[in-house]
């Protein structure tokens, strides 16, 4: 990556870690302060939805907004937003003040995204989006880890000390992007495709971003008040949430690449059985310290990589002039799924107690289990046409920036193999060939070290 770049990229990235550090453990500390004022399981899943529910109206609307005022400042407009919501959290202790206040800032925290992201799109072309791609995941992935570890030290300093830290972060955040000596680049408005349309297009893909939106916002949100309830202090809570987005960040490639030389469709089973095993040993295991960061740290492997499995299987059927629409339109319903998520668990938790989020959680994966491998019954998966690219997006253009050169390119060899026309009526596919595109054609082969090893024998 070229120094220009990097040096276009550094400052929305910089922006983003002091950002995310803060916004790495609000949710586990909402969490555990009203956990600790005696509120129910469900009363915490209302609260935790309104952020989803923020980040989903978000999603659709704050882009118009950003096309008025542009990149700077309506960065500097939700960062501030986003800090004003969690110091008047601090100020006083309300749930259905929190509930009012977690939407707000869901809504602004996907502004903040929509910035970062929309910034890193255009920093580079299509040749350069999976390194960009790779750098801001680093960026999320690190902050995460490291907000959850300070939530312990943070705690210890007093009861508003850690909502006046992430204030201070939020804050902070802004700086990086006001000292940016160029102009905001242009973006267009989001027009994703319908949930109808996904649905025709590619159910497996619908399903597995729906489920991946619902049991990611549970370890989000309500596996915090599982551990804390089951005797881990404020501090350990924050390692073991450490732990899981570890986890994530560590497995999600390696499962990834595992997608590009097998079917999608059976490593989405394979990822939701593995849900359901961990959820079984979470229930019926004797969970000492060690046992619990293993546990744990393959959860946050699993629940993570099911979403970008799920849009790799979807791009694996789309035609090339839809991609980016479909990314966009799979967004929206992963948002959806983390909306509905704690509304549906925390009452299982409420009835059951405690170990309801495990029942919850391993009962949602066995029936996305069973969904895929009817799927896979019904219509097997196609050959994966690009490599996988291992994703977090939060904005319309965060999905986006998830439609690299290489996917592009096979989505199109893709179009030549198959009569696509149908999926996308009001998108040009090109027209389907016998056997591969011709020699004068540019086109990338992927997996050649497969291709010569099946040649071999």
């Amino acid at each position: 990556m070229s120094r220009q770049l990097l040096a276009m990229a550094l400052a929305p990235l910089l922006g983003l870690f002091i950002l995310g550090i803060g916004n790495g453990f609000l949710a586990t500390l909402i969490t555990i302060r009203l956990d600790a004022a005696g509120e129910s399981a469900t009363v915490i899943g209302i609260v935790s939805s309104a952020y989803f529910i923020g980040l989903a109206l978000g999603a659709m609307v704050n882009d118009r907004l950003l096309l008025r005022i542009g990149h700077i400042r309506a960065y500097g407009s939700f960062a501030s937003l986003v800090a004003v919501t969690v110091l008047l959290q601090g100020l006083f202790f309300d749930p259905w003040a929190w509930f009012v206040l977690r939407l707000i800032g869901g809504w602004a925290t996907v502004g903040v995204y929509l910035v970062i992201e929309s910034w890193l799109l255009t920093s580079g072309d299509q040749k350069v989006r999976g390194r960009l791609l790779a750098l801001y995941m680093i960026s999320l992935y690190a902050a995460g880890v490291l907000g959850q570890l300070l939530l312990g030290v943070t705690d210890a300093m007093g009861a508003t000390a850690p909502f006046m830290v992430i204030g201070l972060l939020a804050s902070l955040s802004v700086l990086p992007m006001a000292m940016i000596p160029r102009v905001s680049p242009l973006i267009e408005h989001a027009e994703p495709l319908p949930p109808l349309r996904l649905i025709t297009m590619t159910p497996t893909g619908v399903m597995g971003s729906l489920g991946s939106g619902m049991v990611v916002a549970a370890a989000y949100t309500l596996l915090p008040l599982y551990l804390q309830r089951i005797g881990l202090s404020v501090s350990q809570v924050g390692q073991m949430m450490a732990v899981v987005i570890l986890g994530a960040m560590l497995l999600q490639y390696p499962i990834g690449r595992w997608s590009d030389r097998h079917d999608r469709q059976m490593v989405l089973i394979a990822i939701s059985a593995f849900c359901v095993l961990i959820s079984a040993a979470m229930l019926w295991l004797p969970l000492s310290t060690p046992l619990l960061v293993v546990l744990l740290f393959l959860l946050g492997g699993g629940v993570f990589a099911l979403y970008p499995v799920a849009v790799s299987h979807a791009a694996d059927r789309a035609p090339a002039g839809a991609l980016v629409r479909m990314s966009q339109g799979l967004l929206l319903i992963n948002s959806i799924g983390a909306t509905i998520s704690p509304l549906m668990i925390s009452p299982v938790m409420t009835a059951m107690g405690d170990a309801g989020l495990f029942w919850a959680f391993g009962s949602l994966s066995l029936f996305f289990l069973l969904f895929f491998a009817w799927r896979r019954r019904v219509r097997p998966a196609p050959a994966p046409v690009a490599p996988f690219t291992a994703t977090t997006p939060m904005s319309s253009a965060g999905a986006e920036l998830v439609v690299t050169e290489e996917l592009m390119q096979g989505a199109l060899e893709h179009e030549h193999l198959e009569d696509l026309s149908d999926l996308v009526p009001d998108v040009d596919v090109a027209e389907p060939i016998a056997g591969p595109p011709p020699e004068d054609e540019n086109h990338i082969v992927y997996y050649s070290d497969v291709e010569q090893a099946n040649g071999r024998h």
